[in-house]
């Protein structure tokens, strides 16, 4: 039972199978330790709850890539099984208004679960992506690189309100000079004056 279970999970979780059957049967030692004859309760009924507990335990602390609240883990079972249901019911993909409706739960919890969602798994920058125009591209190639320019926009929001209160000759002088890139001479022969002044 165990390694079928853990079969079935490996094909969904990635996870090696010689793993789970290793929770399962510390699961099993504490049922051993647990279980008293006095009860009169079958051994199988009473040790199969500590199995998948300890199995299901071992999804919720090891699984995720990144480190996630316990009640946004079951809020994302939760999610998902409901995200199911009402695809099937209707036939399309559920709003978060249905969701949150189904789930007992304010849309704020429900668009947090499933942003929390997204820590269950991660994938490296390096991995290929099929691309259908290039072939294969890494998931590092589509991000973005730092824009220089960008710098360049903040400064002239930030210089515009002292430009603007600077007279016409002032702006002229500027322009010539930052934006048109002339040298001080060139400037001076525009002017009638010469470089020094």
């Amino acid at each position: 039972m165990i390694t079928d279970t853990a079969a079935t999970m490996d094909a969904y979780c990635g996870v090696l199978p010689e793993d789970i059957v290793q929770v399962g049967v510390i699961g099993l030692i504490k049922a051993i330790d647990r279980f008293e004859l006095s009860r009169e309760v079958e051994f199988t009924s009473f040790s199969i709850p500590y199995i998948v507990g300890e199995i299901k335990r071992f999804f919720r602390d090891t699984t995720w890539a990144v480190h996630v609240p316990r009640r946004l883990q079951e809020a994302r079972v939760q999610l998902a099984r409901a995200t199911e249901e009402l695809s099937s019911r209707l036939g399309r993909t559920p709003t978060v208004a249905e969701l949150a409706q189904l789930m007992n739960l304010e849309e704020k919890e429900v668009i947090e679960a499933r942003l929390a969602s997204n820590g269950y798994r991660s994938s490296s920058l390096d991995a290929a992506i099929n691309n259908s125009e290039d072939g294969e591209t890494a998931r590092d190639d589509f991000i973005g690189d730092e824009d220089s320019a960008l710098e360049l926009v903040e400064d002239f929001h930030a210089l515009a309100p002292m430009i603007a209160g600077l007279d016409e000759r002032s702006r002229k002088l500027l322009h010539w000079r930052f934006v048109e890139e002339e040298t001080q001479a060139q400037i001076g022969e525009r002017l009638g004056v010469s470089q020094m002044h």
